[in-house]
């Protein structure tokens, strides 16, 4: 990972803002822009400089992996050290991340500043460049979706009526461990029968029914980056109503597809998945959202919603995934990660979309 480019790019971003210093503490941030791992850290700008604060617990693991940034072990509260350094400055406005800084907080810096130095707090800055995705992190990605896309694969090995949730999801984590994964982007769903109607119904100690539908939704992490799929499949032989409820939402997840590409609103994606719901008269039962950002969080922007104005660029990479939930019936819900590309998008999820029937 280039994190001095990172840096350089991020400071570009506080000139276009008239920041002379930033205050990084959310820890995928951090992660982003120096490569710290830790659970306690301060990355600050000021004025051109770039030191990043931690305590002793760390002293080895930052200068391990800290890159582009003075590390300094701090003997109290990493925040009023910051504020020392900040402190030497005239006069300064300082950002902070304010999507992600407590009430709390906030006003322990501006008690901490001196008169001449102004807090601000920002959104977004630091995630509207996360968002587009370099080569070193597709990589990653594109590693993960692929462990992923396995352990699930192993996991319908496992699927079968009597046997219950969690041991489908405690197959698909073990294997997801033994293929080298960090651990789980989020809590296994495998939700059966007549819980498949739940979009996140999280893996219980419900047995699998005789018959209905499994609706899968997993993903792992990889050297800090997620995955996300979900696949459902069908306990006995479907019903020919249950075959149209799956062909429609396989219909509108491919019609969301197929309107990704660079300029595109995320409204827009959304809107084209679920008109095809709309047309088979089962748009009242689609409700969430068609899909979201992925990197080194499961749910990054943009998202893809009905009222979302968000452009599509060359880089992002989200996922796909409309879907429906009958109460007292069952859900099917199809996803795949995609990549943006100059001319459209890539899939990323190598797993069929065919209906399995067991």
């Amino acid at each position: 990972m280039d994190y001095p480019l990172r840096q350089k790019t991020f400071q570009q971003t506080l000139d276009g803002e008239n920041l002379q210093g930033f205050a990084v503490t959310h820890p995928a941030n951090l992660r982003y822009l120096c490569g710290y791992t830790g659970s306690n850290g301060l990355l600050l700008f000021l004025r051109g400089r770039r030191v990043f604060f931690t305590d002793g617990r760390y002293t080895e693991q930052a200068r391990d992996e800290v890159r582009g940034a003075r590390v300094v072990i701090a003997k109290g509260p990493l925040l009023e050290a910051a504020s020392k350094l900040i402190g030497e400055v005239k006069a300064a406005a300082i950002g902070f991340e304010g999507d992600h800084t407590t009430v709390t907080t906030a006003a322990e810096m501006r008690k901490l500043a001196a008169k001449r130095i102004s807090w601000k707090p920002t959104s977004s800055l630091i995630m509207g460049q996360r968002m587009i995705k370099d080569s070193d992190e597709l990589k990653i990605i594109c590693d993960a979706v692929n462990r992923g896309a396995a352990v699930y694969e192993h996991a319908l090995q496992s699927i079968r009526s009597g046997v219950r949730e969690s041991e489908v999801a405690g197959e698909l984590e073990f294997a997801a461990r033994r293929a080298g994964a960090d651990g789980m982007a989020f809590d296994t769903i495998v939700a059966a029968g007549k819980r498949s109607a739940l979009p996140h119904g999280r893996a219980s100690s419900q047995p699998i029914p005789r018959r209905g539908f499994v609706v899968v939704d997993s993903g792992v992490v990889l050297r800090g980056y997620c995955s996300d799929m979900t696949r459902t499949v069908h306990v006995g032989r479907a019903s020919r109503e249950e075959r149209r409820w799956y062909g429609a939402v396989l219909e509108a997840q491919l019609a969301g597809i197929a309107a990704v590409k660079p300029g595109t609103t995320a409204g827009a994606v959304d809107h084209a998945a679920r008109q095809v719901l709309r047309r088979a008269k089962l748009d009242q039962f689609f409700t969430h959202s068609t899909g979201h950002g992925v990197g080194l969080e499961i749910h990054e922007p943009p998202r893809l919603g009905k009222t979302q104005e968000e452009r599509l660029q060359l880089g992002m990479v989200i996922t796909i995934e409309p879907g429906i939930y009958v109460p007292g019936k069952g859900g099917i819900r199809i996803e795949d990660m995609v990549v943006v590309t100059k001319t459209g998008c890539q899939v990323l999820t190598p797993v069929s979309k065919e209906l399995i029937e067991f």
